[in-house]
């Protein structure tokens, strides 16, 4: 069986929807038993950069999604929303 993409950085191309499905196929091919050592090894390796590859992707739309969240806020103090509380 060969490798659609050798281990390494992913391409710029890559979609995390790509990235998880890919890591899925490698769970699998995993779990059949069936790869030799030195696939194994080649996977586990692919496997990690992926992982790292959908971590980032994950952080940087947490981040994004703060960062609306907080344009939402500044939005709502500008338009001369009450604050909230009191004392």
């Amino acid at each position: 069986m060969s490798l659609p993409e050798p281990p390494g950085e992913p391409s710029a191309e890559l979609t995390y929807e790509q990235a998880a499905a890919r890591i899925e196929a490698i769970i699998r091919r995993l779990d059949s038993g069936e790869a030799g050592l030195r696939e194994t090894l080649e996977l586990v390796r692919e496997g990690r950069t992926l992982i790292e590859f959908c971590a980032a992707e994950l952080e940087a739309v947490g981040k994004g999604l703060e960062e609306l969240e907080l344009d939402q806020l500044v939005a709502r103090l500008e338009a001369g929303a009450p604050p909230q509380g009191g004392g």
